[in-house]
C-alpha cells in the first residue's frame, strides 16, 4: 500500500473545461492532498506520459499514481490512448479509469478489453463527483497495493 500522508498524482485528460474545474473543486472540497495534473486530449496525455513535446522536462510531468481518462476527445480519444498506454511496458502498469459520461455497454466492454481498471460514468452532481474522487482515492490509494516504479 501507499503511504496515504503523501500525496498521489493524479493525471485527468478531458477536454472539457467545465469537467477540469469541477474535478479540481471536488477534489478540493474533499480535502484531498492529491497534485492533480490537466490534458485535454489524448495526443497530449501521451506526450504528458512519455515526457515529449512541452513536458520534455519530468518536473512539469511526474509519473502519475492514478489516469483519469475520458473517451471522447479531439485529436485522439480515451479509447486510443487506453490501447498505447497498455501497450508501453513503462506506462502500462498506471491504473487508468475512465471517467466519462458515456453509459452505453459497448463502451463499458471496450475500455476494459483495451485494459482499463475502473469504468465510471460522470456523476451529474457537483456532489457526486466529490464522492466519486474521495472513494477513487480511498480505493486506488489506501486499499490496493500498487506496484512500485521500476
Amino acid at each position: 500500500m501507499n503511504n496515504i500522508n503523501e500525496p498521489v498524482n493524479i493525471l485527468m485528460a478531458d477536454d472539457d473545461e467545465d469537467d477540469r474545474l469541477l474535478a479540481k473543486e471536488a477534489l478540493a472540497e474533499g480535502r484531498l492532498l492529491n497534485n492533480l495534473y490537466f490534458v485535454e486530449d489524448g495526443q497530449e496525455l501521451l506526450d504528458f506520459l512519455r515526457h515529449d513535446g512541452k513536458y520534455s522536462q519530468a518536473t512539469d510531468a511526474p509519473t502519475p499514481g492514478l489516469i483519469l481518462l475520458d473517451l471522447n476527445m479531439p485529436k485522439m480519444d480515451g479509447r486510443e490512448a487506453l490501447t498505447n498506454i497498455k501497450a508501453d511496458p513503462k506506462l502500462k502498469n498506471i491504473p487508468v479509469v475512465i471517467l466519462t459520461t458515456s453509459k452505453a455497454e459497448e463502451d463499458i466492454a471496450r475500455s476494459y478489453s483495451l485494459g482499463a481498471n475502473s469504468f465510471i460514468t460522470k456523476p451529474v452532481s457537483f456532489d457526486g463527483l466529490v464522492h466519486a474522487l474521495q472513494t477513487l482515492k480511498q480505493y486506488w490509494f489506501e486499499i490496493v497495493s500498487l506496484p512500485t516504479e521500476t
